[in-house]
This record gives structure tokens, sequence and C-alpha cells, in this order.
């Protein structure tokens, strides 16, 4: 039985062990950064631009900086050569080997404004509504100019950056464009279609929010912030953007975050702000954004118009596929920015199916619009999208099922080196096919589409193979397509005196169950109960460094950092119960919790070897040193890659137009499963993003640059009545290549959602003559389509 197989099987793994962090989130004791008052604390506000587009001719603090409680009032003049802009970690390079265009990213406007939202000057005061106060008192001279908002007019709009005069940023290709030209040429059927992936608004449960201080005794920095990975925030800071300050005078703490959704991965200007203020003035300055900032602000997610064509022979097998995507960037590069449409989009393209050959051209361009980052999924949920719904199309119309269409396509034999760069160690997914039709009872449709139909409603079936692939690596390869930062993951496990551990993670938990799920790996591994195990993240101060959790990340690579932590662990402890019981290492053998000596009944528990090892007089100094405490570094070699199938069933009014999800089935396959029941939360909560997606989320933006869904009034997010009954299965094929065998779960609901959704929604249209339908299909949109197919 192999090290990972044996892993499987131990206890604590594949339980559903409650979050042992419930208690203190339902009882009302989480700390969260606008729970950190310091003493003596200012407030900080930031001052907005109302317009998309325009010149900064002069602003105006003199009243502001005379009203009551005002400390000081900054613009993008005052700090001007003080502070660095905003960098962004990924580089882009256009066919010919030239460098995307990287315009600067102030942190407060100096000159130009060039989306509603940016900051334009930050007013610090001894209240929150002191502060607020002033803030309408600034006065900002603006020269309104002409917004860019659609990607379509951005090439012959005006220029949002001198360095990008027609708005383009870069260009970016994967693939023999010759090669799948000369295919399609020669193809029996080819399949087209046109789609757009909405822009989304993260909106996590809480907002972001600062509070950094400044110790003039020691010239240390400390930054409470919403992050997602505090390293990375640190790294930045003082790289890129602190001018003087070392890494070692920053201390960058997460605590308990509410929610992330990539929203929060990335370094925002007010994150900048604070802590320069707070050195300004010399102590601590706090930010807490309001929801409306939140919407124009945090940066957004999706926002592709693609075309696609897939040449297929007569009997259906794919031959090629050719895709050519827009992608809207914002005005600005956000952390992850380029990186998201591009390497986490085009590589993923072959989805679950074995088409020998892809082409695919990316264009970025810059908008009058909020920066647009990752959010959930992250280029996977549009790469899914586009190919299964082209896939659900090409079965249409060679007059077979949706389930067909893909069994004939499947990738059936692993390892399996796609032609758009990434090599898939494992999966079944003819598996995961079977598996979600037996449990969606997807024999039993016809029935319940006849039954519909007596109800004078349309029913329809939408099917959803998705493929993922998480844990960005390896770093080498990383650096290579232009990462500028590695994205390993380092663990600690500290083995103390009494027997109890303390686990130091680089990840960071902002609702993903980290403290129970790391647990009962170092429960299942040490054999101690897993309430003697206490999980440390989120702190700079206390974690030797990380990257923190996006990417479906955490346990794949940071979990695997952990794993080998203990083999470090188990290896020294090996020598110290091999003193205590005059044997030789190699005759030592660890299992639930005891160390014994082979072929004899000697044995001793980890417990007494944990408080042995700080006795030094237990074992000789010269060969050990005291204390039982490793740390390990882990660098995947792979990517990981959870995939399954996704099938929804929906009823829809032709009436009205609403649609209404009778029937959701996930079935998944992310490898080992540590916590099922934390699994499932993810699965759930993810399809219910997708859903959100589907049917009724659109952040939209008028001609002139405004955000016309700008608040909950008019960005509709999913309820509960909008949510059907979830059934999920699994399926386990380990991942090859780490140590605990898992794949990954946090993005794949909001992943395969999308498309199984619309592909039911088109299924039901299809007899009264809709072809086609964007998301959200909302029931103006079905509406509409059904009028229009009827005319």
């Amino acid at each position: 039985m192999g090290a990972t197989e044996k892993f499987i099987h131990s206890p604590h793994i594949g339980e559903s062990v409650r979050r042992v962090e419930d208690m203190r989130f339902i009882t009302g004791v989480g700390h969260y950064t606008d729970d950190v008052h310091e003493e003596g604390q200012k407030y900080a506000v930031f001052v907005r631009s109302p317009h998309a587009h325009a010149l900064v001719k002069r602003v105006d603090s003199a009243a502001a900086a005379k009203m009551p409680g005002v400390v000081r009032v900054f613009s993008g003049a005052d700090i001007d050569g003080k502070l660095g802009g905003l960098p962004t970690g990924w580089l882009i390079s256009n066919p010919d080997g030239s460098p995307m265009k990287e315009p600067p990213h102030p942190i407060l406007a100096i000159g130009k404004v060039r989306y509603v939202g940016e900051p334009v000057a930050m007013v610090v005061a001894d209240t929150h509504e002191h502060a607020l106060n002033a803030a309408e008192a600034v006065q900002v001279d603006y020269e309104e100019l002409q917004a860019v908002v659609e990607m379509h007019t951005a090439r012959n709009g005006p220029a949002l950056h001198e360095m990008a005069p027609d708005n383009h940023c870069y260009k970016w290709v994967l693939g023999d464009k010759a090669a799948i030209d000369a295919t399609f040429a020669k193809a029996a059927h080819v399949t087209k279609i046109d789609l757009v992936n909405n822009r989304l608004i993260p909106n996590a449960m809480e907002p972001r929010a600062d509070n950094a201080s400044f110790n003039r005794n020691t010239g240390e920095y400390t930054l409470t912030t919403t992050s997602q990975n505090p390293h990375l925030a640190r790294l930045l800071l003082c790289a890129y953007v602190l001018k003087g300050v070392p890494e070692n005078k920053m201390r960058v703490i997460a605590p308990d975050v509410g929610g992330g959704f990539g929203s929060k991965i990335n370094l925002y200007p007010e994150d900048v702000g604070c802590v320069f203020a707070a050195g300004e003035l010399g102590g601590a300055v706090k930010w807490t954004a309001d929801r409306s900032e939140s919407f124009l602000a945090d940066t957004h997610g999706r926002d592709h118009v693609s075309h696609a064509e897939m040449a297929m022979d007569k009997d259906g097998k794919f031959l090629a596929l050719r895709v050519h995507s827009d992608v809207n960037l914002g005005a600005y590069l956000a952390t992850f920015g380029p990186c998201v449409p591009t390497i986490l989009y085009g590589t993923l393209l072959a989805g679950q199916y074995t088409t020998p050959q892809i082409y695919v051209e990316v264009d970025g361009w810059f908008t009058n619009t909020c920066p647009v980052d990752a959010y959930r999924g992250a280029g996977r949920p549009e790469a899914a999208y586009l190919v299964e719904r082209l896939v659900t199309r090409c079965g249409w119309e060679m007059n077979l099922a949706q389930d067909e269409i893909r069994r004939r396509n499947f990738i059936t034999e692993f390892p399996y080196q796609t032609p758009v760069a990434l090599l898939y160690d494992t999966g079944d997914f003819p598996e995961c096919m079977r598996k979600a039709n037996e449990i969606a009872d997807a024999a039993g449709f016809g029935a319940r589409r006849k039954a519909s139909e007596a109800k004078g409603l349309k029913r329809g079936i939408g099917y959803s193979s998705y493929i993922e692939a998480c844990g960005l690596a390896p770093s080498q390869v990383v650096g290579a397509l232009g990462g500028r930062a590695g994205l390993y993951e380092c663990g600690e496990v500290r083995v103390n005196p009494t027997g109890s551990i303390t686990v130091f993670t680089g990840t960071h938990s902002h609702g993903q169950g980290h403290e129970t799920a790391f647990a009962q790996l170092v429960a299942a591994r040490l054999g101690v109960p897993i309430d003697a195990v206490e999980i440390v993240h989120g702190d700079t101060g206390r974690i030797p460094f990380g990257m923190g959790t996006y990417g479906s990340r955490s346990l794949a690579v940071g979990g695997a950092a952990v794993m080998k932590a203990l083999d470090k662990i188990e290896e020294k402890a090996k020598k110290i119960a091999a003193h205590l019981m005059e044997a030789s290492d190699a005759d030592i053998e660890f299992a639930g919790g005891e160390f014994k000596v082979k072929g004899t009944d000697k044995k001793i528990p980890f417990a007494q070897v944990a408080l042995a090892a700080y006795v030094p007089h237990n074992y000789p100094l010269d060969k050990l040193e005291p204390g039982l405490d490793e740390t390990a570094f882990y660098d995947p070699p792979n990517f990981t890659f959870p995939g399954g199938t996704h099938i929804c069933e929906v009823e829809v009014d032709p009436q009205t137009g609403v649609v209404r999800i009778d029937r959701f089935t996930a079935v998944d396959d992310f490898g080992v499963v540590v916590n099922p029941m934390l699994v499932e939360g993810q699965v759930h909560g993810g399809i219910v993003q997708g859903i959100g997606q589907a049917l009724l989320e659109h952040g939209i933006y008028d001609n002139s640059g405004q955000l016309l869904t700008g608040s909950f009034m008019d960005y509709t997010m999913p309820r509960a009545d909008d949510v059907p009954d979830i059934q999920v299965g699994s399926v386990c094929t380990p991942c090859t290549h780490n140590p605990i065998g898992s794949k990954g779960a946090g993005e794949a609901g909001a992943i395969a959602s999308p498309p199984a959704v619309i592909n039911a929604v088109l299924d039901a249209l299809g007899p009264l003559g809709v072809t086609d339908l964007d998301m959200p299909a909302t029931p103006n949109a079905v509406w509409q389509a059904i009028q229009k197919a009827q005319a």
C-alpha cells in the first residue's frame, strides 16, 4: 500500500467533522478587521471620482482641512513621488515577444481619473463622521472626457493611458493558426457560437477594511486588513509602493475575513493610503468600506465577448477548436488581471475532450470601468462556459444527445497531454457522467417534460462536463509564463512539550474551514485528537512565508507543505523514540499515535516522545537538537485537475419568461476528500454563485461609464428561493503528484453551473425556436427571446 493510499484510509480522513471555527462565528465573537481598535486611531474616508473619464484640474481641500476633527487631507499631488503605483503580478507578452502595455496605477488620481469610484483624495479625521463630512467639502475641478465603456469601441475611442493610444493592452495567442485553419477546411461539420460572459461584482459578505498603525519607537508598520494573502500584500507594499520600508518593518495581519472570492487578492489604493497616512501621522488610521464603495471599487470579474468554432467529423468527433475572445481589463491592470483571461482561460479550453488541435487568441482592452480580476474560478468559469455551451450546440446540430456528444469525445487515458500546454495526470470523466445521469434520473426526464407540458411549462435539461486547473504551478513554469512571484507554499508544524500541536500555514481561510481540515490532516498523521491541533494563519509576523488562498490551492499546495513538515517531524521523532527504547532508527514504526520497535512489543506514545524532545538529557545533543519544530516549503510539480459533470433541469414559463431550476445534480472528482461536509458546502456555495451569474447578476455601465447596478436594489443576488435542492455525488481518482492526493474543490460549483443552467434553458426553449441566449437569463431576456423567435 502506497503512502497516499495509507493516508486515504487514516482515521479522520473522509470524516465530516464539524467546523471548529463555527462556534465563534455563530456566537458573534469572530475577530474581523473592523473589530480592531487602536488607541487614538483616526478614520479615513476617500473622495471618489463621480466621472468615468476626466482630467483633474484642481483638488481644493482648504475648506475640508478646517472642518472639525480633520487631521489631514491628502491628494494625489501630496503623495506624488513619495509612493510607487500599484503593481500587477503578471506580465503577458504579445505574439512578437513585446510586453503588454502596463500603465501606472496611482494610489490617488494624478491629473486624470479613469473610472467612477477611483480615489482622488483621502481625508483623515478623529471620527468617521468628521471624515465623512469633510470629504464632502473637498472641491475637485474636473474636465469631463468621453468615456470608453464597450470593448468594440475601445480601439477608436479616446485613450485612457498615453502608452496605449488605442486602449489595447495585449494580444495573447496559443496554438498554430495555419494548422487549425487547414483542419477546419476539411471538416465534415463546423459548429459556431458567439458568447458574452457577463460582468460580475463579487460582493463578499464582509466589505474590505484596513487598520494601519505606525510605531514611532520601532519604526514598524502593522496593517490589519481583509486580505486573502497577507504575505503577498506585504511583498507588494515593500517592494513596489512604500519607498524605503523593508519587509521586516511591515507586518500584515488578515484576521477573520468574511469571504473573498478573488476580490481580496489585490493590493488596493485604500490599503496603501492607510499605511502611508499612519506613517505620516505617527499613529493608527482605519478605513472600512461601505457597500456602495464595494460595488464601485472592488475588482469585478468575467466580462468576455467570444466567438468559438468546433470542427467535427461526420460522427461528431472533435477535430479542432478555434476561439477569439475580447476581454475587458477595466481602467487599470489589477494584481492578477492580465493572467486570468489568458493563462487561466486559454489553457483550459481542451476541457474533458480529446480535441487534437486548439487555437485561441485573446485581446485585452482598457475601458473606463472598474478594474477586472479574479472572481471565483478566475478564467476557468469563462473557459468552461465557452466549451460547454459549444459542445452542447455541437450535439444539437449533429442530432446527438448532450451526454452522447460528450461521451464520444471524453479523454479516457491518462496522463493526457492537451494541445493547450496542460498535462492532465488523472481522472475518470465517463464515470462522472454515468453517476451524474444516475443521480439526476436522466432516464426519467422525458416523463417529467411531458408533465411540465401539461402545466403549460417548458422543461429542459442541461449538461456541463468541466475541468479545472488548481494550485498554479510549478513556480518555474509560472515565471516563464510571466508570473512575478513564486506560487509555492509554506507549512510549519510545532509539537509542544505536552503533545499539543501548532500548525502555521501560509494559506488563508476566509470561509473555507481550514482550521478544521488542516487539523484533520495533522490528527490523521500523528494520531492525536483533532482538538489538540491549533491552526495559525493570516499573520506575516508569525508565519514563515506563504502565498495565501486562491485557485483552490489551500489543501493541495498548503496542505502538502504541512505534510512535508510532518514527514520531518516523524523522522526526528523516530530517532528520539529509538533512543528512548534503545533501538535502531530503522526498526522504528509509527502508526496510530504510537512508536513501536519492529518484531517486539516495545512501544511508546507520541506524547512521551514530544516531551522527551524538550528534555535534552533524554537523547544525545551531539545528534539531535532539542525541540520538535519543522518547516517545509512545497512547490507543486503540476496543476491539479478536478473535474466532473453537473446536470440542471429547469422549467420555463413561456408567458412570463420566468425560469425555475427544478433539479440540480453535481458529481465531482476532487481526488482525496478530507472533510466531505466542508466540500459539499463549497460545492453548494459555488453552484449558487453560478446560478446567480446564469439567471440574475450583471454589472452594467451606461455609455457615460456610470455603474447602473451599484446597489442590491439593482444588482440581483441569488436568494434562498432561487436555489433548488442540490444533489451531489463524487468520484475519486487521487492526484498523482501531491502527498494528500487532493485536487481542490472551492471553485468547481461556480465553474460548472452557469453552462449547465443556460444549456437547460435553451433545451427548454428549443421547441419555441430559441437557439441562443446570453447570461443572465432574466425573465425579460427570456421573454424577449421567445417573442423574437416566434416573430
